[in-house]
Order: C-alpha cells, then sequence, then structure tokens
C-alpha cells in the first residue's frame, strides 16, 4: 500500500499545476539546497578543526555540546518558517477500504525524508567521521551522532504540532522566549546544563535510549492528534457560525475598488487565519528595537537601519500581501468569471497595504525618542514600502498559486497554509533592495543622502503607479487560468 501512495504522490507531483511553474524558480530552489547541504558538509568538515582552535584547553566534543543548543534553536525556527509540511488528499481515501493508520504512518513518513533532516546529518556525519580519524571512541561516538539523528527527528515532529495545534505552539514559544531572555540578562543560562547533558550523553553511550524514546513519544503524539481527526464526518461536516453585518458604506468613496476593499474587510474580520496574520503584522513593529537600541548599528552599520524600517511598516504588507491572491483562492474561480477588470482587483489590494502602511507608520510614532535621525529613516522606509513594495509584493502574488482556506481551525500563525519557499525568493528584493538604495549614497555622500534615495525611491513609484499596476495586471492575466486551476486542487 506504500508503494501505492508513492506511485500516487509521483503522479500527483508532475500533474498538478504547480509543477509548471517558472523553471527558474526550481532552478534556484535545487541550486540553494545544494548550497545549503555543501555549506553544512564543509562546516561539518571544518567543525573540529574550528572548535580546536576557538578553545585550545577544552576538547572539540565538548566545545560542541556546550553550543549544540544554538543550532537546534535554529533548526526549530528556520523549519518553522520554511518547512512545508506534507499532505495528501485523504478524503477520497476514506471511502475505500484502506486502513486509517497506513494513510496516517505514510504522512508520518514523508516528514522524515524532509531537506531539513538530511541538513542535520550533512553537518553533523563528517563531524563525526574528523572525531573517528583522530582516534575517539568508536561506539561513543556512533551513538553521539545517532542521538543527533533522534533529536533532529524529535524536532521534525514536534514542528509538526506546533503547527497543528495553538496550545501547544503557544507553550513553546513563551518558554522558548522566557529562557532565550533569562540567559540573556544572565539570569539563568540554559545553555550550560544542556551542554552538560550532552557531554553525558556522549560519554555514556547507552543514554542514547533516552532521544530515541523521545521521537517515538512524538512520533506517538503526531499519530494520536491526526487520528482523532481521520473521520470523514469530521471532514466534511461545516460549522454553522452566526454572521455579523458590518457597515462599510464609509469605504463608497474608493470608487470601482470599493467592492473589492469591503470584501477584504469582511473576510479578515470573520476568520481566524487572517486575524493572525494581521495580529503578527502588529507585532513587527516592535522589529525596531532590536536595531535603535544597539549602537553598533547606529555608528557602524547605519545602512541596516533601512532594513529595520522596512519591517516596521511593513509588517501588514510582509505577512498578508505576500499571499494574494491565495486569500481569495476558495472562490477565485468565481470571482474571475464577474465582469470586473482585473486592474481593479489589484488596485484594491494596493491600497489595502498602503492604508496597512500608513497605519503602521502613526503607530511608530513612538519611535521619536531614538531621535528625528532614527525616525526620518522610518518614515523613508514607509515610502519606500508604498512606492516600490507594494507593487514587488502584488507581482509575486502571481507566482503563488497555493490555497488557502479560511474556515479551517486556526493553526499557529499558519505558516504551512499558503505559504512556499518561492515566496523568500520573492521577498529577497523586498529586503535587499531598501539596503542597496540606502548603502550606496550613505558610503559616497553620507547618510541624509541615503535617507533621501531611499524616499526618493519610493515617490517615484508612486507617480509611476499606474505604469507598474499595468504590467502587473499582464502578469496576472497571462496566468490566470493557471491560478484557478492552481486554487481548484485540494491538497
Amino acid at each position: 500500500m506504500i508503494k501505492h501512495f508513492i506511485r500516487l504522490e509521483w503522479k500527483q507531483f508532475f500533474r498538478a499545476s504547480y509543477f509548471q511553474k517558472g523553471i527558474a524558480i526550481k532552478i534556484l530552489l535545487v541550486l540553494a539546497a545544494i548550497y545549503f547541504g555543501g555549506a553544512a558538509l564543509m562546516l561539518g568538515v571544518g567543525l573540529f578543526f574550528i572548535a580546536r582552535k576557538a578553545l585550545p584547553d577544552v576538547d572539540p566534543i565538548v566545545t560542541v555540546n556546550n553550543f549544540i543548543i544554538y543550532w537546534f534553536l535554529f533548526e526549530m525556527v528556520f523549519r518553522f518558517f520554511m518547512q512545508q509540511l506534507p499532505v495528501m488528499n485523504v478524503k477520497p481515501l476514506m471511502t475505500i477500504p484502506i486502513k486509517r493508520n497506513t494513510v496516517i504512518h505514510y504522512l508520518l513518513g514523508k516528514t522524515s525524508v524532509s531537506f531539513f533532516n538530511f541538513l542535520a546529518i550533512f553537518l553533523f556525519l563528517p563531524f563525526c567521521v574528523v572525531l573517528l580519524v583522530e582516534g575517539y571512541a568508536v561506539v561513543n561516538v556512533l551513538c553521539w551522532f545517532l542521538s543527533i539523528v533522534f533529536l533532529t527527528l524529535s524536532v521534525n515532529y514536534l514542528n509538526f504540532l506546533i503547527n497543528k495545534n495553538n496550545t501547544i505552539f503557544y507553550i513553546i514559544a513563551i518558554t522558548l522566549i522566557s529562557l532565550i531572555g533569562l540567559e540573556f540578562y544572565g539570569v539563568f543560562a540554559i545553555s550550560e546544563p544542556i551542554g552538560v547533558a550532552f557531554n553525558v550523553l556522549y560519554n555514556q553511550p547507552y543514554l542514547m535510549i533516552v532521544p530515541l524514546l523521545l521521537v517515538i513519544g512524538l512520533y506517538y503524539a503526531n499519530f494520536t492528534y491526526i487520528r482523532k481527526g481521520f473521520y470523514l464526518d469530521d471532514a466534511v461536516s461545516k460549522k454553522v457560525k452566526e454572521v455579523n453585518a458590518t457597515d462599510l458604506s464609509w469605504m463608497d468613496r474608493f470608487g470601482a475598488v470599493a467592492p473589492f476593499l469591503k470584501n477584504d474587510i469582511k473576510m479578515i474580520t470573520r476568520n481566524a487565519r487572517p486575524k493572525q496574520v494581521v495580529l503578527m503584522s502588529f507585532f513587527f513593529l516592535f522589529y525596531g528595537l532590536f536595531f535603535f537600541t544597539q549602537q553598533i548599528y547606529i555608528e557602524k552599520m547605519p545602512y541596516l537601519l533601512g532594513f529595520a524600517s522596512i519591517f516596521i511598516t511593513g509588517g501588514f504588507l510582509l505577512s498578508f500581501g505576500q499571499l494574494v491572491p491565495s486569500w481569495d483562492s476558495e472562490y477565485y474561480k468565481l470571482l474571475m468569471s464577474q465582469n470586473i477588470p482585473y486592474r481593479q482587483y489589484l488596485e484594491s489590494k494596493w491600497y489595502l497595504m498602503v492604508f496597512a502602511v500608513s497605519i503602521s507608520f502613526i503607530l511608530s510614532i513612538p519611535y521619536l525618542y531614538f531621535g528625528w535621525k532614527i525616525f526620518g529613516i522610518i518614515a523613508a522606509g514607509a515610502l519606500f514600502n508604498i512606492g516600490l513594495n507594494t507593487f514587488i509584493t502584488l507581482f509575486g502574488g502571481a507566482l503563488n498559486r497555493v490555497p488557502i482556506e479560511l474556515n479551517v481551525k486556526a493553526k499557529a500563525f499558519s505558516n504551512t497554509n499558503g505559504f512556499n519557499p518561492t515566496q523568500l525568493l520573492i521577498a529577497l528584493p523586498k529586503m535587499v533592495l531598501p539596503i542597496i538604495i540606502f548603502f550606496i549614497p550613505y558610503h559616497f555622500i553620507n547618510f541624509n543622502a541615503g535617507l533621501i534615495a531611499l524616499a526618493f525611491s519610493g515617490v517615484i513609484g508612486i507617480v509611476f503607479k499606474n505604469y507598474f499596476l499595468n504590467k502587473i495586471e499582464e502578469v496576472y492575466q497571462k496566468g490566470k487560468y493557471k491560478t484557478i486551476a492552481a486554487f481548484a486542487e485540494k491538497s
């Protein structure tokens, strides 16, 4: 049966509309995987010698164990935002004589062959080979490596639970933030006891059973969680909720785009997923506290302040805007069958993002505490977001054909539904471009010149708004039917 599932997945991969997305994107993703895999291999080979050079009086394996917690923290965060959890269209399988346990085991097994799991192997396997060459005990090294593999799989299954269960997400998030805060302020260094635990794990090979039991426990927790909702009635039933009407007649002043704006406001206020994204975009306002409180960024790397300003006023743009037009995937076919210009649809999304950036800029006024210089770069970043980032975001939406289910139970920031690595590649210009625009005049002239250049680039975008929207409309029109077909697919 597993073999049959694999054959179905293979056919789905080549027959699905997303397979026909830009070949350049696929090549870039493959190159990115090769790059990160190669970098992990090289780091793994040199890790022993780096540790010995950094702390010559400490055994390299002890040094690695003392700092390995940071790798797992990085891996957990990286997986949360980047890993796409595999799914299957299980509804048809519920009506035929296939054991539920078989399907669930296959779904969980797919997560074990993720690139993120192999990334840890690429890093620590060469390190273990070097340890063996240097004369370390074979049994200790082998059991330590297997323990790392089991812990990596544990992070994999924990990530699955985090993305599927809000309670677990908030427990993990609050715990990690608290421990990091305690260590940052010198109250309690969690890395020290964890370093001791990993050293004990190396010195006592039989303790490998602990990570093994952990991964088995998390696998069983995932299996139980999925099995509870693996019923046809649960899959097809719809919850009926009372809908409160909202008076949005004041938006009629926006003319032809008003119906689209009203539709977006209603979608945000009535569905859990958009509400979570709006909430997350609010927290972006505090991003500047990380940069503006560190003198090193203000005195030696002020060009990174432009990067920070993009996040402060562009939280909604970066989180909500990147999922256009996926927000409308459930009724996109109906929307496109109406006698309405595509331009009005895109323009309404532009107005929505401009409004959000403007509100974020007003809410950022307390940053005046850090001086007019800092507030000036926030203002310049807001102009850049309105004049250029909005158009880059809308253009990226033409390549985003992953549907979003608005009425499903809310997940922890729902990063696994509607997100794909293509968005990361599209997001790069939005983050790198303001740094380049600010840095060149800043480097050759002064800080104010960089500030003016960043603000002026946004003004240019606003002036050429109609030109950019027309070009973006052409891209959407070309991929219109591919997008409709992709949104019609059920994952």
